[in-house]
């Protein structure tokens, strides 16, 4: 055999075992580690920690861990409430494994979990100019299931609105700065459009329809016979009963799809759109271990480049200027958070896995206090 053949057998076979070594990796879970000791002279608080992988009500703990001091350019916020995302499900079991990129192959590198929040800032740090003790505020922070969190100044932290309660505030960062960023970043939405939300009664479709209408769109929501009178009264022009039909088949056309479920196929997206139509994938009901939610909106953004339509997936950006608007939106009564369940901050598991069932009507809020 010559040289060459053998040195191109032998990349072949080292790429093949470094492929073969990410996949365990990846699908590798580690067993449940325990609680480190804690500092003799820490300020304790209670936390939800997870130190592996696997179901909600048996790796997430209720447990006291030590109370974080702000740095310089931080603020610590007492927090009042936080909200559940499907984010927090897929790092506590770590499925898809994809996330596991993020979060720690074998085991969660970080076992603090949750980041949308919602309190009143207790101290800030010396730096600090846009916050003083007192102010109530609402914003993200990974570690948000705990009764303190400490945010940088710069980063997701923002004002609440007066009108809006903690447990409005606290369902506010992830989904809606998601709905706001599909629709106005991604997916360029004009006065007087065709949107289309599919899964208009979830955490993110309920923050879409009322931010498309406040754009102006003319707003069709897709939802199942239960949610039709919930997505109408958030204002959609049009309401398309999924149960009974498919909306895909339909003779309407749209200017964008904001798709946070990809019941249906690209092609069959690409049918209902105008010829410079845009969709925007964000979700996806698939349950898949290795690309999971990400299956639709990833075959969208392939497929983008041979179609007249613009296709695209959507991964939101947290920031303070975003959820400042938002904040303007809520004080003006153009937006109101949709609530379906609150639970206690010790009953997180079981919000986690009444969120996973996909059933939640807007969104899922645990309320933290000092006694739970």
């Amino acid at each position: 055999m010559k040289l060459r053949y053998k040195i191109l057998a032998a990349i072949v076979v080292l790429l093949g075992a470094g492929v073969l070594t990410l996949v365990w990796a990846m699908s590798h879970t580690a067993p449940c580690s325990a609680a480190p000791p804690l500092p003799a002279d820490a300020t304790l608080m209670k936390g939800i920690m997870r130190r592996c992988y696997g179901p909600p009500d048996v790796v997430l703990k209720y447990e006291d861990v030590p109370k974080p001091t702000p740095a310089d350019d931080e603020v610590l916020v007492k927090v009042h409430a936080a909200s559940v995302n499907p984010l927090d499900w897929h790092y506590v079991e770590g499925t898809p494994y994809l996330v596991r990129i993020d979060g720690g192959l074998g085991k969660p590198e970080n076992p603090r979990l949750g980041v949308d929040f919602a309190g009143t800032v207790e101290a800030v740090g010396k730096s600090v100019r846009r916050f003083k003790p007192g102010d109530e505020v609402f914003g993200g922070k990974f570690g948000a299931f705990a009764q303190y969190v400490t945010v940088r100044e710069e980063r997701a932290i923002a004002l609440k609105p007066p009108k809006a309660t903690f447990e409005q505030a606290a369902a506010v960062p992830i989904a809606a700065v998601t709905a706001l960023q599909a629709l106005r970043d991604k997916g360029h939405v004009q006065a007087g459009q065709k949107v289309l939300i599919n899964g208009a009664s979830g955490g993110v479709g309920t923050f879409a329809v009322q931010i498309a209408k406040s754009f102006g769109a003319e707003v069709t929501g897709v939802c199942s016979t239960k949610n039709v009178d919930l997505v109408r009264s958030l204002g959609a022009d049009h309401v398309v009963d999924y149960t009974r039909e498919d909306f895909t088949q339909g003779a309407a056309r749209y200017d964008l799809i904001v798709d946070n479920v990809s019941t249906h196929s690209v092609l069959d997206y690409r049918r209902v759109l105008n010829p410079n139509g845009r969709y925007v994938g964000i979700g996806s009901t698939s349950t898949g271990h290795w690309f999971g939610w990400l299956e639709s909106p990833l075959e969208a953004w392939v497929l983008s480049p041979v179609m007249s339509q613009k296709f695209g997936l959507m991964l939101a950006e947290l920031n303070k200027r975003d959820l400042a608007v938002l904040a303007d939106l809520m004080q003006s009564g153009k937006v109101t958070p949709v609530i379906d369940r609150t639970y206690k901050l010790s009953e997180t598991a079981e919000a986690i896995r009444y969120l996973e069932k996909g059933h939640a009507r807007g969104k899922v809020v645990l309320t933290v206090d000092s006694g739970n």
